[in-house]
This record gives structure tokens, sequence and C-alpha cells, in this order.
């Protein structure tokens, strides 16, 4: 058994271990955050906030144009397409690193939260980063036997100020015989 952090882990492979705590795929977004998105996303739920349709309420508020908090994540989402990727691109990364190093072929969320900071502006290019904050002893639940990880996606706008962080609550497991 090895102790990390003070909780102790049953069978974790070192190159897992190796990864808690530590910044992983570092990446600058693709493209400025911009009102077309902006305005086509709030448009999408009826979100009529004054704060993202009106530029004096803008202004006013928040000394221009911002994001809505909840678009955080949607300046990295991939496009199905890029001319130059030959990979495919996948959100969340650390979590399909987990459940190939873990031999743990399912996986389900089971917890998200957001804490927002700063405003995103427009014009801003985001910086994002994951980070491996735990992995469980194995457990076994209705769906099988596997292990429970949260992992930390932090973003950063130009100004090196943290506008927010996702913090997300994976279970990998095997299905039961």
């Amino acid at each position: 058994m090895k102790e990390s952090k003070g909780a102790e882990m049953v069978d974790l492979p070192e190159q897992v271990v190796s990864w808690i705590g530590q910044r992983r795929y570092e990446i600058v977004g693709d493209f400025d955050v911009e009102r077309g998105y902006v305005s086509t996303s709030c448009a999408s739920v009826q979100n009529g906030n004054p704060l993202y349709w009106d530029e004096k309420v803008a202004n006013e508020l928040t000394d221009g144009w911002i994001a809505p908090p909840s678009m955080i994540s949607v300046w990295f989402r991939p496009h199905a397409w890029a001319p130059d990727r030959t990979e495919q691109a996948q959100p969340l990364q650390v979590h399909f690193d987990l459940k190939e190093a873990l031999d743990l072929p399912e996986a389900i969320m089971t917890d998200n939260t957001i804490v927002f900071r700063e405003p995103v502006r427009m014009g801003d290019r985001l910086k994002t980063w994951q980070v491996l904050r735990s992995v469980s002893d194995p457990k076994t639940t209705k769906l099988g036997t596997g292990r429970f990880w949260v992992i930390d996606v932090e973003y950063q706008n130009p100004r090196g100020e943290s506008v927010g962080t996702e913090s997300y609550t994976g279970f990998g497991y095997r299905r039961g015989e």
C-alpha cells in the first residue's frame, strides 16, 4: 500500500500516483471569447439577462461585455473537425487516462461543481489545465467494482487571473458478473 496526502491507496499504479496534484494538459484555447457565441448561447436557453444583451447595462455593471459564467468550458470544447488535427480531441483527458491506466472500461461522472471567479471578457483567450486531486481505493457499487476520482479543471484569463474551477467526481468501473 502507498500513502498519498494522508489517504491509503490500495494497488494504485505509480504512474497514477505521480499524476496526483500535477498540472496536466495545459492548453490555450483555439479562439477568443466573442459575442457571437455568447448571443447564440443565451438565445438557445432564452437567457434575457440585459447584462449579455444591452451594452449600456454591461458597461455600468461590469465595465463592458462579459460572457455568462456558465459558458466557462465552451471556450475549450473541441470542434468535431479541424484541418490540422490528426487525432480526435477529447475534453477531460485525465478522465480517459485514468480509465486506461486503471483498466476500467466504464465510467460515469457522479458530481460536478463550478466555482466562478473573475469575469470572462470579450477578446480573452483562456488557458486551462487539469489536476487529478484524488483516487479512491477500490469500491463496489451497483454498477460494478472500480474507483472514484476527483479532477479539477482550472481556467485562467490572459492576465493570469483565475476565472474559475470545475471539479468533477468520476467513477470508473468494471461491470459486475
